[in-house]
């Protein structure tokens, strides 16, 4: 259990704010910014071709993050690096990537390290967080797994490793997840909590393992849970 409290606006100030579902409208991505600047968090995070929407509906300046080659990661590299220059253009100060999985899941590192490394060159301005589904990594592949992608990460030049998509089989963050991704990082970069957070006891157990972001659709309910 987390031994350290921390107040509604402290937790508030280091999450992405996220509406990533396939049937989010322009409406939804509206409100969703409005809701970011009342809660006073980190970003707000939204799919890339809802970026311009979310931009110009963003009279606070709440910084957006836009995700690239989600869920799956599947991408040829060149399109990732394609969706998150886009993202950029239209606003997007920070770039959730998703790596692909089955390369780190076979060992080959060098792919997963030139995949980053061509988004990075992409985006050089943006805030670049890499996701590695940590739960897919730890289930089929173990701890090492999970240290190595985040090493590699770090070599191609990301400023956070995230845990999770949210929409992966295997699950999202967990809190061995986040201590050992902090860990192998040892604060050079931040550490992105996302996937199953939905509860104040939840986010701050992230915390207190060592994220320093959480990626929370939830929002409202996590920090009203802090009372």
């Amino acid at each position: 259990m987390p031994t350290t409290r921390r107040d509604r606006g402290q937790v508030a100030k280091l999450v992405d704010h996220t509406l990533l579902k396939p049937e989010a409208t322009a409406e939804q991505v509206v409100a969703v910014v409005a809701e970011a600047a009342e809660l006073g968090v980190a970003a707000v995070c939204v799919s890339p071709s809802m970026v311009a929407i979310a931009a110009g509906a963003n009279p606070s300046g709440v910084p957006i993050a836009a995700v690239a080659g989600f869920p799956s990661g599947k991408h040829l590299s060149a399109v990732k690096a394609q969706e998150a220059a886009l993202a950029a253009a239209d606003g997007a100060a920070e770039i959730d990537m998703v790596i692909d999985v089955g390369a780190a899941l076979a060992g080959d590192f060098a792919a997963v390290s030139a995949d980053i490394a061509t988004v990075r060159a992409a985006v050089p301005q943006a805030v670049l967080k890499v996701i590695v589904e940590s739960a897919a990594l730890l289930e089929f592949a173990g701890d090492a797994a999970l240290v190595a992608a985040c090493r590699v990460a770090e070599d191609a030049g990301a400023d956070f490793v995230k845990t999770s998509t949210g929409f992966h089989p295997s699950g999202g963050a967990s809190v061995h997840a986040v201590s050992l991704m902090a860990a192998t990082v040892d604060g050079r970069l931040g550490v992105k909590a996302s996937g199953g957070i939905r509860s104040a006891d939840d986010a701050l157990a992230m915390i207190e393992a060592g994220a320093t972001r959480l990626g929370l659709s939830g929002t409202r309910a996590v920090l009203d849970g802090l009372g």
